[in-house]
């Protein structure tokens, strides 16, 4: 009997290409269905009762939610092409440096997109802190998971995209090449892999998208206190 396997996503969420990747590369043949949050599916609420959001990955009927559960999830169903390392050390490194991603990284970045004036400055601050450990840990290596992409770089994947689009949306410069050489030459190389390559969203499209997410933000600064 053929496997059945389904991603829920939208066009534009960095979780969702996470799923989306992983299974590219594993060679997996799947469907997927972009979700309109604003009017979101009967089966996206059926098949994620808790949250409520994107992904899930539906497999023979079930459905499996979270994008970091989603990509070990993949990695342990399809054996070929593994995304984390043998060696048990190797892969708790690997599930840290995504969950650091989750955790520190994007969480600094966001920050540091809708904050203004000197609270944007500061955020900036801290967000670069935070990629320094990054750039730490790319030393030696092509990416994060050694010679070839691994789990670390699809969770860290957003990078290659959204930091483009952030700087473009604040006219503020996140992710120095003098300053992260290794972080900078990681994206390049991450963001033009083939499979990667052929999955981004339009860049233009993410931009207007992203500028009126950012409006809100600036709005409440805005307002007397």
């Amino acid at each position: 009997m053929a496997e059945e396997v389904k991603l829920l996503k939208t066009w534009s969420s960095p979780f969702g290409l996470r799923a989306f990747w992983i299974l590219k590369l594993k060679g997996v043949q799947f469907d997927f269905i972009d979700e309109d949050l604003s009017n979101k599916s009967p089966l996206l609420l059926k098949s994620n009762p808790v949250y409520k959001k994107v992904p899930v990955l539906i497999h023979n009927g079930k459905p499996i939610s979270e994008s970091l559960v989603i990509l070990e999830y993949v990695d342990e169903t399809w054996k070929q092409n593994p995304l984390l390392p043998e060696d048990p050390y190797e892969r708790a490194r690997a599930r840290f440096w995504a969950k650091f991603g989750e955790d520190k990284v994007l969480a600094s970045m966001w920050n540091a997109f809708i904050k203004q004036g000197k609270e944007q400055e500061e955020a900036i601050g801290l967000a670069i802190e935070t990629l320094k450990f990054l750039e730490e840990e790319l030393k030696g290596k092509r990416f994060f998971g050694g010679e070839k992409i691994g789990l670390a770089d699809l969770a860290l994947g957003w990078l290659a995209n959204l930091i483009g689009v952030f700087e473009e949306v604040i006219g503020v410069k996140l992710i120095e090449k003098e300053r992260f050489p290794l972080l900078s030459a990681w994206m390049q190389e991450f963001a033009e892999a083939p499979v990667i390559k052929e999955s981004w969203p339009p860049h233009e499209k993410l931009v207007t998208k992203f500028r009126a997410m950012r409006e809100p933000y600036v709005a409440a600064a805005a307002q007397p206190k």
